[in-house]
């Protein structure tokens, strides 16, 4: 009997994003969920020289995709015209006169993606964004992720220096003329759907792996809440939250984890009476395959979104779901993306005023005093994700819509 070869094994998909795979995992979830379904997978990414981390190495490593990253200003003297470029650009955009160069270091990866052959290329974040328009309007197949709304994040003032315009004109020609594009929320997809008249995003949470550890119920003596990210720093709902925490009178520890300033950390203590002082807690980042362990170790998550920022108002971020995938309860801010990741978990979570200081130490003030309601809001979030909000649940979205692109002829 004659055997026919996987037709997928022949077909070629370049995951394309600017940033470090051990900072950017959802582009590395899709390699991956792409590369073990068959595909010849290349994760295209693009750092500065020394740029590439030990933790992009082990995260890669013995992957079921090839990792390539484009390395830029090798030399100093090339290394400051990128900078010197990519500073001018943005000064112009201030003042109104829009480049791609604004959007950051383009040129390198650029060159690469049009040399490589591939029956699909998948976009991630800004710079490959743009890149993924002229790659389409030189007859590639191309599809996007919308991880974040970039022409609506971020506060006013970080704002300034911005090339909206080009953003928003780069999301239009995305949403209504890639093969497909894929945001994080219900709420997001229908957003971009509005904005631009296109068809709706096909929605893919922001998920992992469903991990085999979960939180352990009735964990300490005091609850322990738990706030992560890459960077502990303002803009994040943290100022605001722990005035309100200061307020509470059942006794609860609070960790933060990230990278932290002096300057950070001394503003947020100053908001702790001294005698709290003690149940604060900095940690440093730790790589990401050790995130969900550590997690697990904590009682609360807190989700702070900022919903004045559209785009934080409306995506969901990994960090509620990383929550529900460790076990833990929610205490959230009030975003549409939030609400919708609860709807789907009842019973895991709180949303609140966290910008309120007395209000807020209100409504978490009974939470932090009743640890069977903690253990059952865990229990509750852990379901979620087993029923949903894990990687498990959301690569097969992916993979379908992969598998009926490439189905079609290539136009």
């Amino acid at each position: 009997m004659t055997q026919h070869a996987d037709p997928r094994l022949s077909r070629r998909i370049v995951v394309m994003t600017a940033g470090n795979p051990c900072y950017n995992p959802r582009p590395v979830k899709e390699a991956d969920a792409l590369g073990r379904a068959g595909y010849d997978v290349t994760l295209l990414t693009m750092a500065a020289a020394g740029g590439v981390t030990e933790a992009d190495r082990d995260l890669t490593q013995g992957a079921p995709y090839r990792h390539e990253c484009v390395v830029w200003g090798r030399t100093a003297a090339s290394s400051l015209l990128c900078r010197s470029q990519v500073w001018l650009a943005r000064k112009a955009a201030r003042a109104g006169f829009e480049t791609r160069h604004s959007l950051g270091v383009i040129g390198p990866l650029e060159r690469r993606a049009f040399e490589l052959a591939a029956d699909l290329f998948i976009v991630h974040t800004e710079i490959p964004f743009w890149i993924g328009t002229r790659l389409m309007r030189a007859g590639r197949r191309v599809a996007a992720d919308f991880e974040d709304w970039h022409s609506e994040d971020l506060l006013p003032q970080d704002r300034r220096n911005r090339p909206l315009g080009l953003l928003q004109a780069i999301e239009k020609t995305l949403v209504n003329d890639a093969v497909y594009t894929s945001t994080t929320s219900v709420s997001l997809s229908n957003a971009l759907s509005r904005r631009y008249a296109g068809p709706l995003p096909l929605t893919i949470a922001n998920a992992f792996p469903l991990q085999a550890q979960p939180r352990a119920a009735s964990r300490g003596p005091v609850p322990s809440i738990l706030w992560f990210s890459q960077t502990v720093g303002p803009g994040r709902g943290l100022e605001a939250f722990v005035a309100g925490w200061a307020l509470v009178g059942r006794p609860s520890r609070l960790v933060l984890l990230g990278t932290v300033s002096d300057r950070t950390r001394a503003d947020l203590m100053r908001l702790v009476p001294e005698n709290l002082r003690e149940r604060v807690s900095f940690v440093p980042a730790v790589p990401p395959t050790q995130l969900p362990s550590f997690i697990a170790q904590h009682d609360i998550g807190l989700a702070l979104e900022d919903p004045s920022i559209p785009n934080r108002d409306l995506t969901i971020t990994n960090k509620i779901l990383q929550y529900m995938n460790a076990g833990l309860a929610i205490i959230a801010s009030d975003t549409a993306g939030q609400r919708e990741a609860l709807s789907f978990a009842p019973g895991a979570g709180v949303v609140c005023d966290t910008k309120v200081a007395p209000r807020l130490a209100a409504e978490i003030e009974p939470l932090l005093g009743d640890p069977s309601r903690i253990d059952a809001m865990g229990r509750a979030s852990r379901l979620a994700a087993e029923r949903k909000y894990c990687w498990e649940r959301q690569a097969p979205l992916l993979l379908e819509k992969v598998s009926a692109v490439l189905a079609k002829p290539a136009q």
